[in-house]
């Protein structure tokens, strides 16, 4: 492993409702199949959007303003593992194991939190990563994150 391959969980978030407040929290569980246990967005592929500290770093520096992290609206900060081009690998965080599915491309509400945003987060993944949860278990602030393996599988497309 290199040192992009291991990193940490700086911030978790659980939205409570669609377009609801991003409440921060210090620990939460992960529900294998489901996403986060009392997050709005449960099942499908998008159970858990993971947003990576240096890509938003670089999209504020070229927006030139400051945001806090939970304008992007994602379940979980990580610092230290790279999110770009992982589709199909698998991340463990803390004792738990997630599946990227995709890019998590930026929405309209990017633009309604602050003009521009979207477009700065477009590239490089930096708009962070949808996973599913193939093992859950509890999660905490400060857990490592770091990648399997590289046994990548094919995931349909759409």
């Amino acid at each position: 492993m290199t040192s992009a391959d291991v990193g940490v969980v700086r911030t978790i978030w659980l939205k409570r409702f669609k377009r609801g407040p991003m409440d921060p929290q210090e620990t939460a569980t992960l529900r294998a199949g489901k996403g986060l246990a009392g997050n709005a967005n449960q099942g499908g592929r998008r159970q858990v959007i993971l947003l990576e500290e240096e890509a938003w770093a670089d999209a504020l520096a070229e927006l030139g303003v400051p945001l806090d992290p939970a304008t992007r609206r994602a379940n979980l900060l990580i610092a230290g593992a790279r999110l770009e081009g992982t589709r199909g690998r698998i991340l463990r965080v803390g004792a738990c194991r997630l599946r990227i599915f995709t890019e998590c491309t930026p929405c309209k509400q990017m633009d309604e939190a602050h003009s521009g945003l979207r477009a700065a987060l477009r590239s490089h993944w930096r708009g962070g990563a949808c996973a599913e949860v193939l093992d859950g278990g509890e999660i905490r602030v400060g857990d490592e994150v770091a990648w399997e393996e590289d046994r990548q599988m094919e995931l349909p497309v759409g």
